[in-house]
């Protein structure tokens, strides 16, 4: 048997497609959230759901951490696009995480962690590599699973893979004005999202490595609202099932 994966997602069509391929699957309830052990692709999995936002998902990664001691911990969900060239439909996987709404100034340097003396969290880079070529494999398979009309519909074109910094905070950015001010403060920053920098920091405290997928479900723009909830519905299980299965086969 493999190493003991961890798999987390913040809301369940993010992580039903998973739960689908874990036929052996059992419950354990801890601090109102429940964990799911199984066995998936020879791998001792257990996944869970995180709820949305930062203390929800450190919390959710701490009790990982204590209860389950995985060996690495994923996380498979979907995200706002925000450089050029991030589009929906498209993959990115972190390789740098940060909390875009911290500021413990003039105290600290604006995003600095406290206690920390650094700004941002990395991901590990063997397990990115792994998240990276299943990424590749996701974006090619997805248009042999919709149709050209759906594709339309989702306003998704020829998806493509990034690799880069994710920035992490507990709104949901759904205005042009606010991406805007976190492109001009971040320019690094492909995407945003509510987890991840989080969940990378207690995986940091507990010497776990750590990587992060994330499917741009909207542009976290004034339309983002309504592109999110439908992204969510008709593709992003698909995503997260493909990505996770092909990880841990290459893990």
């Amino acid at each position: 048997m493999g190493q003991r994966i961890a798999i987390i997602s913040a809301v369940h069509e993010e992580l039903s497609e998973i739960l689908t391929l874990m036929p052996d699957e059992r419950q354990t309830v801890v601090g109102h959230r429940t964990f799911w052990s199984g066995h998936l692709q020879g791998h001792d999995v257990v996944t869970v759901l995180s709820g949305m936002g930062k203390v929800a998902a450190a919390t959710t990664a701490t009790i990982l951490c204590e209860r389950f001691a995985p060996q690495q911990v994923i996380f498979t969900g979907v995200a706002g696009g925000l450089a050029t060239g991030i589009e929906v439909g498209d993959i990115v996987v972190g390789t740098r995480y940060l909390q875009h709404d911290l500021d413990a100034s003039p105290l600290y340097a604006r995003w600095e962690v406290p206690g920390y003396d650094h700004q941002w969290f990395s991901a590990d880079r063997a397990l990115t590599q792994v998240l990276h070529a299943a990424a590749k494999d996701a974006v090619t398979w997805l248009p042999k699973l919709l149709d050209e009309a759906m594709l339309r519909g989702l306003g998704l074109h020829t998806p493509s893979v990034h690799e880069g910094d994710i920035v992490t905070g507990d709104r949901f950015v759904a205005t042009q004005a606010e991406s805007a001010r976190l492109r001009a403060d971040l320019p690094s920053a492909l995407a945003v999202d509510m987890e991840s920098a989080a969940v990378a920091m207690v995986c940091h405290d507990y010497g776990i490595p750590f990587g992060a997928v994330r499917t741009i479900s909207d542009r976290a723009d004034n339309a983002a609202h309504q592109d999110f909830q439908h992204f969510l519905q008709q593709v992003a299980h698909h995503y997260s099932g493909r990505v996770i299965r092909k990880a841990l086969n290459l893990l």
